[in-house]
């Protein structure tokens, strides 16, 4: 009987602790489904075997372009002209390796090539240097340039057919020019509007926004909100009153779900968040005392509901910020300076997959992407960068 009793005594305690421990589960689901809990933020592992080697002996250059298609599938663009001689024997016939990859190369989930293309052809201008690419809600292929003369945007299908240009080399007339753009950095389409949003850039020093069917002028703007002017403001000083126009280049215009538009001053150190009007909303300063080439390069954001953090590339502090969306509050960064898995050396462009996982590409002498895998939520160390 006594055995009897100590059997139904620990049968019940265990079967206590398995509901306490679904109960935990359950309370840990719900608060992971309203978002971060206190010093939690996402957490990222490099994966170092992600891509695969390039098929063809192919070597890339800076790479200076990605975006995630509706399949997540990776795209990126690179500049053949950065590939030194040593890198591309090959294609110089001084050897067996190697050879310089097409300019736009899709990367499947698993890292491997599934297409490429790029170049000049027929009836378009191909850019005199490549710079942003964006895949659309319609699976359209846009490719920007930032050399002296890329006035315009490009338009292709997934196949590589052109579809339509923007602007035409050469052309522009300056931060108010209704048909060209100048230097470009990127662009975003608008699923709900079907508008093309511009990061106008490196010339210019505004946000325009196009008809992504027609390429049809529609608006544009400049630092918070004003009527962009093309005057230079002077070299940054970080204790000075921030500039009324963008300093440039203006690198990043990346939509959110909840229809702001958040700006990269790349020089300026800052995000400013605008209203698809053009309205300006707020600002924040991220390493405000940083020179040179700045530390707001590129912005995406986290694949939950609420969008509830935001990752900024920042190129040359080479690391991701990861701020709170909503109040712009800094939570940590990773990565740090260097070229093996997970460090960077011009750290350019980042984006997320419908999973959470980060990519990432990189300029200058970088000349790679990574993928950084999301590992859910985890106590914040804090962050590296200051902000004002």
């Amino acid at each position: 009987m006594n055995r009897l009793r100590s059997y139904r005594r620990a049968v019940t305690f265990l079967s206590v602790v398995v509901l306490l421990g679904i109960a935990a589960i359950a309370l840990q689901q719900a608060a992971r489904a309203q978002g971060a809990k206190a010093n939690e933020s996402p957490i990222f592992q490099v994966e170092p075997l992600w891509p695969k080697p390039l098929p063809n002996k192919w070597v890339i250059g800076s790479t200076i372009g990605l975006s995630v298609d509706s399949r997540d599938h990776v795209w990126v663009i690179h500049r053949p002209a950065t590939i030194e001689p040593n890198e591309k024997a090959g294609t110089l016939k001084n050897g067996d390796c190697c050879f310089v990859a097409p300019q736009i190369i899709e990367f499947d989930p698993t890292g491997n090539v599934v297409s490429t293309f790029g170049g000049p052809g027929a009836g378009y201008e191909w850019p005199d240097s490549e710079h942003g690419i964006f895949v659309d809600h319609k699976d359209n292929i846009w490719i920007s340039g930032n050399g002296a003369k890329d006035s315009h945007l490009l338009k292709f299908s997934r196949q590589g057919k052109f579809l339509l240009q923007i602007g035409h080399k050469g052309q522009s007339k300056g931060s108010n020019d209704l048909e060209n753009v100048k230097m470009a950095a990127n662009m975003e389409v608008d699923p709900t509007t079907n508008e093309l949003v511009v990061a106008d850039g490196y010339g210019n020093k505004r946000v325009a926004v196009f008809d992504a069917d027609s390429g049809k002028y529609k608006r544009h703007w400049g630092a918070y909100g004003n009527r962009p002017d093309d005057t230079p403001l002077g070299p940054y000083d970080p204790s000075g009153k921030p500039a009324q126009q963008f300093r440039g280049p203006v690198h990043c215009a990346s939509l959110a779900k909840d229809g702001l538009i958040y700006v990269c001053d790349r020089t300026g150190n800052r995000i400013q968040v605008f209203q698809k009007n053009g309205t300006f909303v707020k600002e924040t300063f991220i390493s405000p005392g940083t020179l040179g080439s700045g530390a707001v390069w590129d912005i995406d954001f986290s694949t939950d509901a609420r969008q509830q953090f935001l990752y900024s590339a920042d190129g040359l502090n080479n690391r991701v910020d990861v701020l709170l969306r909503e109040p712009l509050q800094p939570v940590t960064s990773f990565g740090q300076g260097g070229h093996m898995p997970g460090t960077f050396y011009g750290l350019h462009n980042v984006v997320t997959d419908s999973r959470g996982n980060i990519y990432t590409v990189e300029t200058w002498g970088g000349k790679r992407v990574q993928k950084f895998v999301y590992k859910g939520l985890g106590k914040s160390s804090g962050p590296v960068m200051s902000v004002r």
